[in-house]
C-alpha cells in the first residue's frame, strides 16, 4: 500500500480514496484547539494521550505482531495516514500490564491477563492449523474469516485451547478494549465531531441539534470496504458469506 492511497474506495466513483490526516464527517474539526477552555487536570490527561507510545510491557515480541494484526482488523484505520493512526496496542498493553480491571470477572473466564495470553496462542494456532502461516502473515480475508468464527462463538480451529474459556465473552472483551482505546484518543474525537470535555465552559445550545459557535457542521463522507474484506465478501457460486475455511458458509 502506498503512503497516500488506501484500499478503501469511493462508492460513487469506484476510485481509491486517499488516506487523510482526518477522516470522517468533520475534516476541519480539531478538538485540541479547544484545550484552553478545559481545566488543568483535563488538559494534562488529554494531552498525555497524544504523546508517543511507551514500549510494550505485557505483550512479548512474539505476541505483539499477532495482536497488532487482530486490532487492525477489528478497527481498521486504512483511511488514515500512517502517522495519524491511533495506537491501540499500547493502550491495551498498559491496561494489562498494570492489571486494570472493570471490577468483576465472569466465572467461566480466566483473568484478563490470562485470557489474552491464551487468545494469542489460540489465534496463532488457528492460523497455522488452517493456513500454515502466522496470523500476521495472512491476507485480510483470511484474518477476518478467523476472527468471524471467534465472533460467532465457533472458532475455526485450536479447539482445545479455546475450550479453556468462553470464546464469546473473550470476543466481547476484545472488541470493548479496542473501541475504548480508539475513542479515548483526541484524534477519534475529531473524527466524530466530539467537542471534548464540557467543563468548565459547558454547552449553551441544547435543543434542535444546533451547533455551538465553535463547532463545525457535518460533511458528507462515504467509503466502501476494500475488496478483500469479508464485509462485502460472498461466494460467487453460492451467494453465501464465506466460512473460515474460505468455503461457502452461512450466517
Amino acid at each position: 500500500m502506498s503512503e497516500n492511497k488506501s484500499p478503501l474506495t469511493d462508492p460513487r466513483t469506484g476510485k481509491a480514496l486517499p488516506q487523510r490526516v482526518q477522516p470522517g464527517y468533520y475534516p476541519k474539526w480539531r478538538v485540541m484547539r479547544e484545550y484552553r477552555y478545559w481545566d488543568a487536570a483535563t488538559r494534562k490527561v488529554v494531552t498525555e494521550r497524544l504523546e508517543p507510545p511507551k514500549p510494550l510491557r505485557f505483550f512479548t515480541p512474539e505476541e505483539a505482531p499477532t495482536m497488532l494484526a487482530v486490532l487492525d482488523r477489528i478497527l481498521p484505520q486504512d483511511d488514515r495516514l500512517p502517522a495519524q493512526r491511533i495506537p491501540l496496542l499500547p493502550v491495551l498493553d498498559h491496561r494489562l500490564a498494570v492489571n486494570k480491571l472493570e471490577g468483576y470477572r465472569y466465572e467461566d473466564m480466566p483473568s484478563d491477563q490470562e485470557a489474552y495470553r491464551l487468545a494469542v496462542r489460540a489465534i496463532e494456532a488457528m492460523a497455522k492449523e488452517i493456513y500454515s502461516l502466522p496470523f500476521a502473515s495472512l491476507t485480510v480475508t483470511s484474518q477476518e474469516l478467523l476472527l468471524k468464527s471467534m465472533s460467532e462463538g465457533e472458532p475455526a480451529g485450536a479447539k482445545q485451547l479455546w475450550a479453556q474459556m468462553n470464546v464469546s465473552r473473550f470476543w466481547t472483551l476484545l472488541v470493548s478494549d479496542t473501541c475504548s482505546a480508539y475513542y479515548a484518543h483526541p484524534w477519534s474525537w475529531d473524527e466524530v465531531g466530539y467537542g471534548g470535555p464540557a467543563y468548565p465552559r459547558g454547552y449553551m445550545r441544547l435543543e434542535n441539534g444546533e451547533t455551538e459557535p465553535w463547532e463545525f457542521d457535518e460533511e458528507r463522507y462515504e467509503w466502501a470496504a476494500p475488496a478483500d474484506s469479508i464485509s462485502d465478501y460472498s461466494d460467487p457460486e453460492s451467494g453465501h458469506k464465506g466460512s473460515a475455511h474460505g468455503q461457502a458458509g452461512t450466517h
